[in-house]
């Protein structure tokens, strides 16, 4: 097996697999529950911000711990090895400060993630996820709703206003849209069109919007023409027994809609600028991974492999996460044959593979 060549990459590898003990070091406590990657927060390690996983039970028990120094510099300490990795925490954003005129506060309807990026949940509930014999396994959605900490669902108006402050006081660079699948045939396209059209009508933002294939492929380009820039649609595990296992009720949109849905886009956004999310440790083979990838670059639709992580009070919270080797062969064939190809997150308008704080995937496709 081919070992990284940079040990940025392995370490970011190493800190994604384990989580990190945190002490309550200060700087954005990044966030818990939720839709997407979750129960993490941001490190910045020789200029690259990664999200580790700080809040479930996997990090409680990993060898990694962050340490305030008595210089109140971060340091990573690890308890297998004395050396220790300087590291910041991105402080909490200024907009987090401020609430619209109702006095709903801004964080209740976006966050920050990463170093520079916005993001937000346009509605959070999904058509699936009460029954959880048919919503996807990993999820936790209604959790940060339950909470009382977002709202159900966030008008266009209140992401544009978001959104401009966001920009002006912390100098967001691009803003991430998901939601939970509403129930129309538009999967939630609709929402996100309206939304990004009142964004780029207060401050011209970089937008990736995140749903799954709409019924009507006439959705992708009234998304472009709205202003979304690129476009996410998420398979997260590929092989058919794990489909069924891990996503139960979205296992019935099957893999073929979701190849024609990728084409379709494509031919909308442009190569590079659709991207789909792979949950790596769920139960996928790293050739089926590796294989997968190989036919989404072919589409033109870049492959973000990401370690899975558990989030607390979701049905695989004790499920483990996928070993440092396991993670270090699937980044180092997908980074190849992304180094092969026209496909680089550094190409890609927004997104989370533009951000790419979630996975290592980056680090390994910038190695020579």
């Amino acid at each position: 097996m081919a070992e990284p060549s940079s040990p940025l990459a392995q370490l970011v590898t190493e800190l994604q697999v384990h989580g990190v003990v945190d002490p309550a070091v200060p700087g954005n406590a990044g966030r818990r529950g939720g839709a997407g990657p979750s129960d993490h927060r941001a490190l910045t390690i020789e200029g690259t911000t990664v999200m580790v996983p700080v809040y479930n039970a996997l990090s409680q028990a990993s060898p990694y711990h962050l340490s305030l120094e008595s210089d109140g510099a971060v340091a990573v300490r690890s308890t297998m090895t004395p050396a220790l990795q300087s590291a910041t925490t991105p402080p909490e954003p200024l907009f987090y400060g401020l609430s619209t005129a109702e006095g709903i506060p801004y964080r209740s309807i976006a966050l920050l993630h990463g170093r520079d990026v916005l993001a937000t949940t346009l509605l959070q509930t999904c058509i699936r996820f009460r029954d959880r014999t048919q919503s996807c396994q990993f999820c936790a959605i209604e959790q940060s709703l339950e909470d009382g900490r977002t709202l159900v669902r966030k008008t266009p108006e209140q992401v544009a206003e978001v959104a401009e402050a966001a920009v002006r006081l912390d100098g967001v660079t691009q803003l991430v849209m998901t939601t939970g699948t509403p129930n129309s045939d538009d999967r939630g396209a609709r929402l996100m069109a309206e939304t990004a059209a009142a964004v780029k009508a207060r401050v011209n933002l970089p937008i990736q919007g995140q749903c799954e294939p709409p019924a009507d492929p006439i959705w992708y380009r009234r998304m472009k023409e709205a202003g979304i820039d690129s476009l996410g649609m998420h398979l997260e595990v590929v092989e058919p027994e794990v489909r069924r296992r891990i996503l139960p009720g979205k296992s019935e949109v099957t893999l073929e809609l979701y190849y024609t849905a990728f084409a379709q886009a494509v031919a909308v956004f442009g190569r590079g600028q659709v991207s789909t999310y792979l949950l790596a440790g769920l139960g996928d083979t790293a050739a089926a991974l590796i294989a997968c990838s190989q036919q989404l670059i072919a589409l033109g639709v870049y492959p973000f492999v990401v370690p899975f992580v558990p989030i607390a009070g979701t049905p695989l919270e004790g499920h483990p996460a996928p070993s440092t080797d396991f993670m270090v062969e699937v980044y180092t064939a997908v980074a190849a044959m992304l180094r092969a190809s026209d496909l680089s997150t550094e190409a890609m308008a927004a997104g989370c593979a533009k951000c790419g704080a979630c996975s290592a995937l980056s680090l390994f496709e910038k190695q020579l």
